[in-house]
């Protein structure tokens, strides 16, 4: 990952802000900022700026070790790309929201707009590893050091920032690394155009049937692949960006050179120690051992 800006207002270690969740530094953002509605994922409703009734006053969670048996399920999936330590430690300086409850509102509108910044230099950064995209790395870097210098303005101008105009500029560069991968991949496999199955964006997989299936190099951004069954399927190379994996049956599969995964996705999943995921991803504890 590129080096983060050592500037800051805050002493908070820096080496703490990657893109990954730390629980230990965040005031327990995503339970007090974001709503949930009772549901196989939630246990009961909660509006958005309301804590959560298991939110206790150190910001940690009263039954963190058994969310999904008491019908937590969701908060189990979600991740925040480290955008919760950001907010925590650099926007708002260490300063909680139980401390200073005038900021709690304006820090939980915060929150999920600097989710969203992370979530791109999560995929900025992935694009970075892409060997057949190095022809476009340099504008690659631009873009993540622009992203990466967003995270650092201030709450007032977080709230004012056009995060889907920004986001169209990064998707484009994203658009042109899936074309490099899954371009290069069909060439390896000698495919001609017509000759393996498509998707295009958005695609209606829900419960679909693609247990085993030869996907490399495929096309699965945004697809509905809600409890579709890909137990033992071949996703290399495979563009899975804004995929929809809820309950989706990966047991088995291969998805090592995959791009655009994230750990959100994978933990909405149902996979097991034979599924082989992307190396800086880590294994759900909720996955079957067998």
């Amino acid at each position: 990952m590129p080096d983060i800006n050592k500037s800051s207002k805050s002493p908070f270690d820096m080496s703490h802000l990657s893109l990954r969740a730390d629980c230990e530094n965040c005031f327990g953002l995503c339970c007090a900022a974001l709503p949930f509605a009772a549901s196989v994922d939630f246990a009961m409703d909660k509006d958005a700026g309301q804590p959560c009734r298991n939110l206790q006053s150190d910001f940690r969670c009263g039954i963190h070790t058994s969310l999904r048996e008491q019908g937590f399920r969701g908060c189990t999936v979600y991740d925040c790309f480290g955008a919760g330590q950001k907010v925590a430690q650099i926007t708002y300086g260490g300063e909680d929201w139980l401390e200073s409850p005038r900021s709690a509102k304006q820090m939980f509108e915060v929150f999920p707009i600097m989710r969203q910044l992370h979530e791109l230099l999560w995929y900025i950064n992935e694009a970075l590893t892409v060997q057949p995209a190095s022809s476009i790395h340099d504008e690659l870097r631009s873009m993540f050091n622009e992203t990466e210098r967003l995270t650092f303005l201030s709450p007032e101008a977080l709230l004012l920032l056009d995060v889907d105009a920004h986001r169209g500029h990064v998707n484009s560069l994203l658009l042109k690394t899936s074309e490099f991968v899954r371009a290069e991949a069909l060439l390896k496999l000698k495919s001609r155009p017509g000759q393996r199955k498509t998707f295009e964006r958005g695609a209606d997989l829900f419960g679909a049937k693609l247990r085993g299936a030869d996907l490399r190099g495929a096309n699965l951004r945004g697809a509905y692949l809600i409890a579709a069954d890909l137990r033992g399927a071949d996703l290399r190379a495979t563009d899975l960006i804004g995929a929809d994996f809820r309950d989706t049956n990966i047991s088995g599969a291969d998805l090592t050179d995959s791009i655009f995964l994230t750990q959100f996705q994978l933990n909405a999943a149902i996979g097991d120690t034979n599924t082989k995921i992307p190396p800086l991803l880590t294994r759900p504890t909720h996955w079957s051992n067998v």
